[in-house]
């Protein structure tokens, strides 16, 4: 995954509440086990009405999506986050997550940012013509109008986020320290390696 620290640019204000994982992605595109081409059927319903607001040539490719409270309801297919990455987002705000997306997402590299309904708002209002900027490392969004809105947000992802590193990836990171432990085991208590040998 790509670290994400600072992200600056266009918000798309779409603010719609109880969006489902069937409006991110419908499930006749769900043919696939691989994240290629599904940028193309994300939020087709809504695409294929003419100036929609994700085709305008201000919010193409734009970065960071405001949603609407309950962001991501419905079944659980991972194929919801991989969609919005192929749209290019790396950042959605929204009053509220349902829980299995929001695990999705971060597994995904994307930050999510649980802000309150009239900050949200307020957020809908300055994206029409100004960039909006996510800082995660002080964990602050910030518009060119000067509003400032802090997130909370679980210190475990948002160092898998900043050093663009999954589950995996973090556990990786202590291999040494696992190593001196399974050699100490071993050592300690042998018939615990020979029983995982014999198994």
């Amino acid at each position: 995954m790509q670290p994400f620290t600072t992200l600056t640019g266009v918000a798309v204000p779409f603010g719609v509440a109880n969006v489902d994982t069937d409006v991110i992605i419908p499930a006749r595109f769900l043919k696939t086990i691989t994240r290629a081409g599904l940028a193309e059927g994300a939020f087709a319903t809504l695409r294929a009405e003419p100036d929609n607001l994700f085709d305008s040539p201000r919010n193409a490719g734009a970065p960071i999506l405001i949603a609407g409270d309950n962001f991501g309801c419905g079944s659980s297919r991972e194929h919801a986050p991989w969609a919005l990455g192929g749209m290019g987002f790396r950042v959605v705000i929204a009053p509220s997550f349902a829980d299995i997306f929001a695990g999705n997402a971060y597994k995904n590299g994307m930050l999510l940012v649980v802000l309150p309904q009239d900050q949200i708002d307020r957020l809908m209002i300055a994206a029409a013509d100004a960039d909006v900027t996510v800082d995660l490392e002080n964990q602050v969004v910030t518009t060119g109008y000067q509003d400032r809105f802090t997130f909370a947000v679980d210190p475990f992802r948002k160092a898998a986020l900043m050093t663009g590193q999954d589950e995996i990836g973090l556990t990786l990171t202590m291999a040494p320290a696992i190593a001196v432990y399974e050699a100490r085991l071993a050592h300690d208590r042998p018939w615990i390696g020979d029983a995982a040998a014999r198994a």
